[in-house]
C-alpha cells in the first residue's frame, strides 16, 4: 500500500463519454469524474486519494454521505461512473478557502492532518496476528507508489522488469548471520520493527518454514558475506485473500513466492535481483517483460489474467516496475519502484485487503 498524501495538484479536465453533466479530472495519470464546470484544464484543487479515510463533516460538505465504502460509509475506492473509473476525489474543501492551492501544489503541501484524513488500515486475520517482539534490526519493505499517480519515476525507453503483483500478503524475513537467528514479521508489523515470535499456526511461519526460507535466506548471507539478508515473499491462497491463484492458506497447499531481496554488505543495506539470486531455490514471482519503459505498455500488461496458476483463474491484481539497474529516484525519495494497478482489481466486488 502506498503513502497517504493529500495535496494541491494542478488540473487537466477532459469531456466524459458516457455523460453530459460530468467531467474528467486528470492528477498524474488518475482521472476523478467530477460535476462538468466545476473544474477547468490549469487551475489547482485538492486530491483526495483512494484508502483515504475521511471525517463525517468533511463527507457531508462533499455531498457523499452514504456514497463511500466501507462499514461506515468514509473510505474513499476506485468506483465506475457511467463507465469512467474514478480514483480519488477532487475538491476545494471550505476549510482552504484562504489557501493558495496553486502555490501549495508548487510546494507540495500534504493536507492530509488539516482536513483530518487518515490513510486506512485493513484489519488483521487471526492467522496473520500473533505475539510480536522489538526487532530494530528487522529490514523492513518500502511502500510502493502507483504509478498513475507519480508517471516520472521512470523515463520513456528506460529499461526496466515488470513482474505480476500477487494478491496475498507480504512475508519479511530477515536472517541475521552473525547472529544465527531469523525473525519474520508481516508488512504492517515490519514497518513498527516489530517481528511475529515463532507460532506453527501463523501464516507467515508456516510459509517460511514450508519452503526453507530462512535456510535459503543463511545461504545466500554466507555466499554474499552478508550481515543481514531481507527476503521478501508474498503469501496466498484461499483463507488469505480473495484472490486465490489455485492455492490454499489454511492447508500445505499455502502458496508464497519471492518478489525481492536486500542484503547489508559492508554496512550498506542494498536491493538486489530476486530471480539472479534465487531461481531454483525459491518460488519467485512471475516476470512478465523486460524492456523499454512506455507507459501504456505498462498499463496494458497491468490487466488480464493471472499466471501464477498456469490456468488464468482470475483477474491480475496488476503490475511492480523496477528499473533493470536498481537506481535512487528523486520522485519517490528512494528506490525507482511503482506499481501499476488493473482497473479491474479496483472495482472488483466482494475483495479483501488484509496486510
Amino acid at each position: 500500500m502506498s503513502t497517504l498524501r493529500v495535496t494541491a495538484e494542478v488540473l487537466t479536465v477532459h469531456e466524459h463519454p458516457n455523460a453530459d453533466a460530468l467531467e474528467l479530472a486528470q492528477v498524474g495519470l488518475y482521472r476523478a469524474v467530477v460535476a462538468k464546470g466545476a473544474f477547468r484544464t490549469g487551475e489547482a484543487a485538492v486530491y483526495i486519494p483512494e484508502q483515504s479515510v475521511l471525517p463525517a463533516g468533511l463527507i457531508e460538505e462533499l455531498g457523499l454521505t452514504g456514497r463511500l465504502a466501507g462499514g461506515n460509509s468514509d473510505r474513499v475506492k476506485a468506483v465506475r461512473l457511467r463507465g469512467e473509473l474514478s480514483q480519488g476525489i477532487v475538491c476545494r474543501p471550505k476549510s482552504l478557502a484562504d489557501v493558495d492551492l496553486a502555490r501549495a501544489a508548487a510546494e507540495g503541501t500534504d493536507f492530509a492532518e488539516r482536513l483530518g484524513i487518515v490513510k486506512w488500515v485493513p484489519p488483521i486475520p487471526p492467522t496473520m496476528n500473533g505475539d510480536v517482539e522489538s526487532a530494530p534490526d528487522l529490514l523492513p519493505w518500502v511502500d510502493i507508489e502507483n504509478i498513475q499517480r507519480y508517471p516520472g519515476v521512470f523515463t520513456p525507453g528506460e529499461d526496466v522488469v515488470l513482474t505480476e503483483k500477487l494478491h496475498g500478503s507480504a512475508c519479511l524475513l530477515t536472517c541475521l548471520a552473525d547472529e544465527d537467528r531469523v525473525h519474520v514479521s508481516s508488512k504492517g508489523f515490519g514497518a513498527k520493527s516489530l517481528a511475529l515470535k515463532e507460532d506453527p499456526r501463523n501464516l507467515y511461519w508456516r510459509a517460511v518454514h514450508g519452503h526453507g526460507v530462512a535456510e535459503v535466506a543463511a545461504r545466500l548471507a554466507e555466499r554474499l558475506r552478508a550481515r543481514r539478508i531481507g527476503i521478501f515473499g508474498e503469501v496466498y491462497g484461499a483463507g488469505v485473500q480473495d484472490l486465490t491463484y489455485g492455492a490454499d492458506g489454511r492447508r500445505e497447499t499455502l502458496g508464497y513466492a519471492v518478489f525481492d531481496v536486500s542484503a547489508e554488505i559492508d554496512g550498506t543495506v542494498r536491493w538486489l535481483d530476486a530471480a539472479e539470486l534465487l531461481e531454483g531455490e525459491l518460488p519467485l514471482v512471475p516476470r512478465l517483460f523486460v524492456g523499454p519503459y512506455d507507459v501504456e505498455r505498462v498499463l496494458e500488461i497491468a490487466t488480464g489474467r493471472e499466471t501464477v496458476s498456469g490456468r488464468g483463474l482470475h483477474l491480475r491484481e496488476g503490475v511492480v516496475i523496477r528499473p533493470l539497474v536498481e537506481r535512487y529516484s528523486p520522485v519517490t525519495g528512494g528506490r525507482a519502484i511503482a506499481k501499476a494497478v488493473s482497473p479491474a482489481y479496483l472495482t472488483r466486488k466482494g475483495g479483501t485487503e488484509y496486510e
